[in-house]
């Protein structure tokens, strides 16, 4: 063991409470640092070569501010870092936070950098060392790892580089104020004119990010509404097969001439129907490659219905936990020095992962599937090998295990599967029938139950065989428009056109949903949201262009090389933002009417349950009493003294209007949700079946 310095003292920053637990316990020779707390403010003390404080902030501890214009004014083109509870309300603790900080500053004289190793991290960990500890940012070191496991965060510590990340901590600092810039002072354009123009306040935002994002998906709202539906035929012919009846399909699949299907009905009716080819082809299915963030993302959408912002806040949590390593990355590469046979020997005392594992290891070589993508500051998403404590809650075993069973996908084979097509001549017509089955898992049984492979056997069939047409079927339909986008598929999208990081889209979609812009798991912008970009692309259309973001994602690459000043950046910003803000202010009166009129409407269509049936005109809406504040629903008829229906509502629990009949009666209802509990489903008809049986039980 070597000898304590006294004369010297460390101090770690990391960027949460846990984090700090866990490098203090891979730092300290003894495996048990001393725990101490200040002013509610929890930090460690760990013993090595010298003594090592590890305090934790809470994530970012400065933001950027304006200087000048108040609460509202605008625009604004000054900006500084200041601490948070300088800028926002109710964050008063962050000013405790960081008065211990600056004491324990005061004790040491060497400082370590422990945040998380990208964008945001080098910012909270630089802002600290410069703000709380006395501008100690030059003379700092920075530690660098991907797991908070013990082995991995020493080896950071014994060779941690003697410098911070100086060009992406500027690179950092340019997007974050560069995104201020645009957000706060479009957003208070907007703001203010619905305030002046209707006497209302609404927070109403768009930015650099969340304008194109708004943008296209109101362009696939417009597609959507002005879809005209044009008709369709389709004929299929049901014929029997061994006693069973199998039905097939037109390989010219739809007409749009009746006549054209009334003719194939006709021709089909009157003749034969023979196997005319019989088609097989065998195919491999590769295994997929390492999650980075947004296929994690995309991935836990699909199996588990997560939204964007959820994965990223359990994935953040299981990272903390030291079950996976970091998340926020864009990597789809696996080194080797993670560990491949330790990672799967430690999974592999769970007795759930025991088969897979087993089965990985007995490969002659352990070598998994890549994607293009890479990372230079983290690999991609992986399993630690650490298995879950006893209070790692439900949704974040699901997500553990997803992550878990696509490390195991990696290092498969390729699945096998076999497609036939069975080709039917039916009174000269094209028919088919197709199916596919499996002839190897290969790495989907590894990757089960998160991906089945559905088999569709045929029956046995040979070329020439005739068989029995039971009856020929005329399907009308017609067209549809191209399908809404859904949050896994907005993803995409938004990472196929580099809108945004990957830190940051989820929190960009999750706003769209606050601010009214948008609703639905199929996602249906809101007359809101079509005001607000039509405003926009008219009055300051940079603002919703891929153009815009893209340059700044240069800008942001040139900077990290040092090819390009935070300054000159700045100032490209602010010239775009005086001639945005100068047209907006123009047209004060006339956006805040429109944008006033949509809130409202909105406002309106939330609080509304559905038709009064009283009097069948009005509608039902969730209102308050002006006497006692008590919720209820009534016809908005009331207000024209026409209709007096009301119903009562429980005061406790949050109402939301479900937008659907009771299926005993047709009512509307109303859905009650009290914290810790399941949904409540009330219908507003007292008189209601349901509701009849209740009272019976």
């Amino acid at each position: 063991m070597q000898a304590l310095d006294l004369r010297s003292r460390a101090l770690v920053i990391t960027e949460k409470p846990d984090a700090a637990s866990r490098i203090a316990y891979a730092l300290d020779l003894s495996g048990t640092p001393k725990k101490c707390v200040m002013n509610g403010v929890p930090y460690y003390i760990a013993q090595r070569e010298r003594e090592i404080i590890v305090v934790p902030a809470l994530g970012h501890l400065y933001t950027v501010t304006g200087q000048g214009k108040g609460k509202h004014g605008y625009p604004v083109f000054e900006v500084e870092w200041v601490p948070r509870y300088v800028a926002e309300r109710g964050a008063i603790r962050i000013k405790v936070w960081l008065e211990v900080i600056s004491k324990l500053a005061k004790k040491a004289d060497v400082f370590i950098d422990a945040c998380d190793y990208d964008l945001e991290g080098s910012i909270i960990g630089y802002s600290i060392l410069k703000y709380a500890c006395g501008g100690k940012e030059n003379v700092a070191n920075r530690m660098k790892y991907s797991t908070l496991v013990r082995d991995e965060l020493e080896k950071s510590y014994l060779e941690m580089s003697p410098k911070l990340d100086f060009g992406l901590i500027e690179a950092g600092l340019t997007r974050h104020e560069v995104d201020w810039l645009f957000g706060i002072n479009i957003s208070r354009a907007l703001t203010t004119a619905v305030k002046k123009a209707c006497s209302r306040y609404a927070m109403l935002s768009t930015g650099r990010v969340q304008g194109p994002t708004l943008r296209f998906l109101a362009a696939k709202e417009q597609k959507i509404m002005c879809f005209v539906p044009a008709p369709l035929w389709n004929v299929k012919i049901d014929v029997e097969v061994g006693g069973s009846c199998l039905s097939i399909t037109n390989e010219s699949a739809f007409f749009q001439i009746k006549s054209e299907a009334d003719k194939m009905v006709n021709d089909c009716s009157n003749g034969k129907c023979v196997v005319e080819k019989k088609e097989r082809a065998r195919f491999r299915l590769m295994p997929p490659c390492p999650f980075d963030l947004g296929s994690l993302q995309r991935e836990a959408f699909r199996i588990l219905g997560f939204t964007p912002m959820r994965t990223s806040t359990v994935a953040q949590r299981l990272y903390l936990a030291a079950l996976i390593s970091y998340p926020r990355t864009s990597s789809q590469k696996l080194p080797r020095a993670i560990g491949y046979e330790k990672i799967l020997n430690n999974l592999g005392r769970y007795r759930e992962f025991e088969k897979q594992v087993a089965e990985i290891l007995s490969m002659p070589c352990l070598k998994p599937i890549e994607g293009k993508r890479d990372d230079p500051a983290h690999p991609a998403i992986y399993p630690t090998g650490n298995l879950p404590e006893k209070n790692l809650d439900l949704n974040a075993r699901k997500l553990w295990a997803i992550v878990v069973k696509r490390f195991f996908a990696v290092f498969g084979e390729p699945a096998v599967r076999e497609k036939t097509k069975i080709s039917f001549n039916v009174g000269g017509n094209l028919f088919f029938l197709s199916g596919s089955k499996t002839l190897d898992k290969g790495w989907v049984r590894l990757y089960e139950p998160f991906l089945r492979l559905d088999d569709k056997c045929l029956p046995s069939l040979e070329e020439g065989q005739e068989l029995h047409i039971k009856k020929v079927i005329l399907e009308h339909g017609f067209t549809k428009p191209s399908p809404r986008y859904t949050t896994g598929s907005l993803l995409a999208k938004m990472e196929k056109d580099e809108i945004g990081t990957k830190a940051t889209r989820a929190g960009i979609i999750q706003t769209l949903y606050d601010r009214k812009y948008v609703v639905g798991e199929k996602i249906e912008v809101t007359d809101l949201g079509l005001e607000v970009v039509e405003v926009l692309e008219r009055y300051c259309s940079p603002i919703t262009s891929l153009s815009l973001t893209h340059e700044l994602e240069h800008a942001m690459d040139e900077i990290q090389k040092g090819r390009l000043t935070k300054t000159k950046v700045l100032s490209a910003a602010i010239k775009n933002l005086t001639l945005a803000t100068t047209r907006l202010k123009e047209a004060e009166l006339t956006i805040g009417q429109r944008l006033g009129h949509a809130v409202t409407k909105r406002s309106w269509e939330e609080k509304a349950v559905g038709i009064c049936p009283t009097c069948k005109t009005g509608q039902l809406v969730i209102l308050h009493s002006k006497s006692t504040g008590k919720r209820f629903v009534g016809c908005t008829n009331y207000f024209r003294g026409s209709c007096k229906t009301s119903f009562p509502l429980p005061q406790k629990g949050s109402a939301k209007p479900l937008r659907r009949g009771c299926s005993a009666c047709g009512w509307p209802v109303v859905g009650i949700l009290a914290k810790g509990k399941r949904v409540w489903r009330l219908c507003l008809n007292p008189e209601c079946p349901s509701k009849e049986k209740e009272r019976d039980g």
